[in-house]
């Protein structure tokens, strides 16, 4: 989202609220899916470190 939408100065909290739902209509009407970069093993892995 910071890429396609939020990666920008917004002035008011109006604007980011109307901008973000815009997206998100977007995405959902696009049907886009997560590029997730873990696995749940791996997730898992790493934060157990913490």
């Amino acid at each position: 989202m910071d890429i396609e939408c939020t990666g920008r100065r917004i002035g008011d909290k109006e604007t980011r609220t109307q901008e973000v739902a815009a997206w998100t209509q977007r995405r959902n009407d696009h049907e886009k899916k997560v590029n997730w970069k873990f696995t749940r093993e791996k997730a898992d892995k790493k934060l157990s470190n913490y």
